[in-house]
This record gives C-alpha cells, sequence and structure tokens, in this order.
C-alpha cells in the first residue's frame, strides 16, 4: 500500500521531504536534500529524474561514497542484520540471506573480487531479476569491467533501486 501521494511529497518542507526521501539512495541523505530544489515533481518519475540528476552531477568522490554505502550481497551487514529495511527486503526478495554454502561462498568471492577491483561492493537491482542465478550471471559479467564501466553500471543499478523504492513509498495520485 502507498503511503504519501506525490502531493503530499511537495508539500513538505526540506527537513521533512529528506527525513522521508533521505533513505532512497542507500544512507545518501544528499541527495533527497539537493533534489527538494526541484519541488513541484508531477510524477514519481519526475521526482526520480531531479534524484538521479543529483547523483549524475556529483562528482566522482560522492558517487564512490553513494556506491560503499550499498550492503554486499549476502556480505557482513545482512549476517549482522545490519540492513537497512529496504535493502533487507530486497535482498530476501530472492533468499540471498539464505544461501546454500557452496553458492554464499560463491558470493563472498564476488564480493572480495568487486571490493579489491573497484573498491565498492558489486551492486545489482534486484528486482530487474528472478532468480539468484540472474544475479550471479550479472555479477560475473560486470567483475571484468574497468573501474569507470563499472562505476558507470553501479550507479545505473543504484538509480533503478531508487526508482522501485519510490514506487513502493509514493503513489502518483
Amino acid at each position: 500500500m502507498k503511503q504519501v501521494t506525490i502531493s503530499d511529497i511537495n508539500k513538505l518542507d526540506q527537513q521533512r521531504f529528506v527525513e522521508l526521501l533521505g533513505g532512497i539512495y542507500e544512507h545518501s541523505p544528499w541527495i533527497a536534500e539537493a533534489a527538494w530544489d526541484e519541488a513541484g515533481f508531477t510524477s514519481i518519475e519526475t521526482l526520480h529524474a531531479a534524484m538521479a540528476r543529483c547523483v549524475d552531477t556529483a562528482s566522482n568522490e560522492q558517487k564512490l561514497q553513494l556506491l560503499r554505502a550499498h550492503p554486499e550481497f549476502a556480505g557482513r551487514e545482512a549476517t549482522a542484520g545490519e540492513l537497512t529495511e529496504q535493502s533487507a527486503s530486497e535482498q530476501s526478495r530472492l533468499s540471498l540471506q539464505a544461501l546454500p554454502a557452496k553458492e554464499l561462498a560463491q558470493m563472498r568471492a564476488l564480493n572480495r573480487q568487486f571490493m579489491d577491483k573497484f573498491g565498492f561492493p558489486g551492486i545489482v537491482a534486484v528486482r530487474l531479476h528472478s532468480s539468484v542465478d540472474e544475479i550471479f550471471t550479472e555479477l560475473e559479467r560486470r567483475r571484468t569491467n574497468e573501474v569507470e564501466q563499472e562505476m558507470t553500471e553501479a550507479v545505473a543499478q543504484v538509480h533503478h533501486i531508487a526508482l522501485f523504492r519510490l514506487m513502493d513509498m509514493i503513489s502518483d495520485q
């Protein structure tokens, strides 16, 4: 069930806007803070576009911080119960928190490879996939990317994740 409407979003002052939408991009309220300047959104898509522009025009260091704010799949945060509610829901969609031992070892190896090579976790918009195998295939395909190419792909995945989160929270009505 939708919690608020796009009209409700447009009526919020900056502080409440950031409180509500600051977690849409994982642990990065600066994006909502900057997007608030474009209030007068006509749809979820226009709100998302404003937020995405904030990311796309950010410095590489800000983008790296955003990517590093994302948890690894079946990683330390999941094991410790420290995922945000949204990340926990997304990872549980394909039971990533309950992988069999062999797949868990494979996922942890991929996590290490991504962190070692790129300095941020492998990020995949889980809702774009219907199985754990598809997630593995996507990460395997991307682990050979060059750093700049992977950063671009990871940011695109983060945009997909953000749109899904907005759709869960807001009604266009």
